[in-house]
């Protein structure tokens, strides 16, 4: 296997000046559902503008956010099983979902689709997800991040600062696919190979050679996961660090984040094949530990995310649910910048699902105007259409109803 490190994404030399980049909009200009979650046929027409979705609980607002986030790589924003998409039916179960949608990015107006269909009823098609971009169909959905980023806050991520290491890796690895595509399957690598290296240990007469080789790929594919998030998390500290104590607005705090694993510190300081070397090591020299543990001790699958609030010079974890809110929603703006700069000066789609909650006044009017500078489409939903009013006609608005939409 050969080991590919991520490179670090190289922003302009004063990104914290720009006012939108030259890319313009990215943006859904169409977006078409068939038996997703409760949309049995949905079809849209918009504008570059954010869009606001309203409507009570369980009307499908966070369902169209979902059939957004499957237009890029990876399982979307619930990580759900794909079957789990499917239209629930009276009398009848749905066997396939779509969505589709034409996106205006760097390389112009592209048709963007994905579709499930059940494998057992698919018959000689297969079965499973397919993705087509201008109806020619890929090999993966990696495909799609040529055309498309998205980005995406959801209420569990409220507790992502008090909740368990890997809640914040999970977080953190969205964060790195929207500059490494291929970070995910080296993700899904490693923790692939590391439950088959678990299963062997756990044997009395392993197979030492076949653990030798097994190692050897969890060496090359956890470098490649560490070299990558140390270069994210590099862009993204200098950008917060450039940007938050000097922040226009002052409507979120400035925020410190650091990583904190063994392989992540080590490629940041040492060539990436002698990191390798002595990952590999390790793990040779720990496998009766770790075959008394059940589990692999070392390795990229225990890094976390430290964040510090900039001006109170704590941990996020002892700040006030509003504080941690504030600091999340920094973290996500700041990233989107970084995206912006190394996505040809367009912004990410940012799904923000009630994004309101925890935000006083004064905070959510001003990401209302940082979401409008940064010219992102933002898709943000709320059941009380009064708390986007400082929105006005900068943005588009859809009231939702149980899988039926119509403009506001």
């Amino acid at each position: 296997m050969t080991t590919t490190i991520a490179q670090p994404v190289r922003l302009p030399p004063d990104i914290a000046s720009e006012e939108g980049g030259d890319g313009g909009a990215l943006a859904l200009s169409r977006l078409a559902l068939s038996d997703f979650r409760n949309y049995s046929s949905l079809k849209l027409d918009l504008e570059p503008q954010p869009v606001v979705l309203t409507g009570a609980n369980g009307a499908g607002k966070t369902n169209l956010l979902e059939a957004i986030s499957m237009l890029a790589p990876g399982r979307g924003l619930r990580s759900a099983p794909f079957a789990e998409l499917v239209r629930a039916k009276k009398d009848e179960v749905a066997r396939q979902w779509g969505v589709a949608a034409t996106v205006h990015g760097p390389t112009g107006e592209t048709r963007l689709g994905t579709a499930w269909s059940d494998p057992e009823t698919a018959g000689g098609n297969g079965g499973g997800r397919q993705v087509k971009i201008d109806g020619v169909a890929q090999k993966s959905s990696g495909a799609l991040s040529h055309h498309i980023r998205v980005t995406w806050l959801t209420p569990s991520m409220d507790r992502l600062f008090t909740g368990p290491a890997a809640d914040r890796r999970r977080f953190l690895d969205r964060l790195v696919l929207s500059f490494d595509p291929d970070h995910g399957t080296r993700v899904q690598t490693f923790e692939k190979v590391m439950r088959e290296r678990n299963r062997l240990l756990e044997q009395a007469s392993s197979n030492g050679a076949w653990l030798s080789g097994l190692e050897q790929q969890m060496a090359e594919a956890g470098v490649a996961i560490a070299a990558a998030r140390s270069a994210a998390v590099s862009e993204l500290a200098a950008l917060l660090a450039r940007t938050g104590k000097a922040s226009a607005s002052g409507h979120f705090p400035w925020v410190e984040i650091a990583l904190d694993g063994e392989l992540e510190g080590q490629v940041s300081e040492f060539p990436a094949v002698e990191v390798e070397e002595k990952y590999r090591r390790m793990l040779a020299d720990s496998r009766t530990q770790d075959a008394a543990a059940g589990r692999t001790l070392h390795g990229p699958h225990r890094s976390d995310l430290n964040v510090v609030h900039g001006p109170k010079g704590i941990a996020a974890s002892y700040c006030s649910t509003g504080e941690q809110k504030a600091l999340l929603v920094g973290i996500v703006l700041a990233h989107a910048r970084v995206i912006r700069a190394a996505f040809e000066g367009y912004a990410p789609l940012l799904l923000l699902d009630e994004v309101s909650a925890h935000l006083d006044e004064s905070r959510r009017n001003g990401l209302f105007d940082e979401l409008v500078e940064l010219g992102a489409q933002a898709w943000m939903t709320g059941t009380d259409l009064s708390l986007f009013s400082s929105l006005g006609e900068r943005a588009q608005y859809l009231a939702m109803d149980d899988g039926s939409v119509k403009r506001t």
